[in-house]
C-alpha cells in the first residue's frame, strides 16, 4: 500500500497544468493561485488513480491518511476485517495448513503475481478515465477516446485526444501509459 509520503499530485486551473508533486509542492501552487484575486477553477488530482483530491480554503490538500490499526498484529501491518464466505468454503480454509488466515494470504499472493500486469493496465485506464471524464468530459472525441483508452488501442487514443488542451492530453497521456504497455491493437 501506497504511504502519503510516496504519493504525488497535479494541480490545474482551468486546462492548464500549474504543479506536479508531493502535497507540500502542489498545495503551496494551490495556496499562490488561491491568493490572486481572479483565478480559475482549480483542480487537484491523485497521480496513480486519477481521483480528484479535495483541499481547504487555505489550499492545503485532504490528503486521506492512513486508518488506525486496531485488532490484528499491528507490528506487522496485520489488520483485521470481516470476510464473508459459505460454510463450504470456511470449511476448505480452516483444512489448510495454518488454517484460514494463512491459506488466505497464499491465495491473494497467488493472484496477485498471476494478475499483476492485467490489474497495472487496469488501473491505469481507470486513472485515465477518471480524470478525462473530470477534465475532457465535454471535449471532442472523449468517447471515442476512452472507448480506445479500454480497447488498448494506442493510436486511436492519441487521434481522439489530439484537440484536447495540452496539459490535459499529456496528463491524461501518463495516466494511461500502463494501459498500453501491452501494444497497440489497432488504430
Amino acid at each position: 500500500m501506497e504511504t502519503n509520503l510516496s504519493v504525488q499530485f497535479t494541480a490545474f486551473e482551468g486546462r492548464k497544468r500549474i504543479a506536479a508533486g508531493d502535497a507540500g509542492v502542489v498545495s503551496a501552487a494551490v495556496k499562490k493561485v488561491l491568493g490572486r484575486k481572479k483565478h480559475g477553477s482549480l483542480l487537484v488530482f491523485r497521480d496513480g488513480t486519477g481521483e480528484q483530491v479535495d483541499f481547504d480554503g487555505s489550499g492545503a490538500l485532504a490528503v486521506p491518511r492512513e486508518a488506525a490499526r486496531g485488532v490484528g498484529r499491528p507490528k506487522l501491518g496485520v489488520v483485521a476485517r470481516e470476510v464473508t464466505l459459505l460454510p463450504r468454503h470456511w470449511e476448505w480454509l480452516n483444512e489448510q495448513p495454518g488454517g484460514a488466515s494463512a491459506a488466505l494470504r497464499r491465495l491473494v499472493e497467488g493472484a496477485r503475481k498471476e494478475n499483476a500486469g492485467k490489474d497495472r493496465v487496469r488501473r491505469a485506464r481507470e486513472a485515465a478515465h477518471r480524470f478525462a471524464t473530470a477534465m475532457a468530459g465535454n471535449e471532442p472525441g472523449f468517447e471515442e477516446a476512452m472507448r480506445a483508452l479500454f480497447a488498448g488501442r494506442k493510436g486511436d487514443f492519441a487521434r481522439e485526444t489530439g484537440g484536447w488542451p495540452e496539459d490535459v492530453r499529456t496528463y491524461a497521456t501518463e495516466l494511461a501509459r500502463e494501459a498500453f504497455a501491452e501494444g497497440d491493437v489497432g488504430g
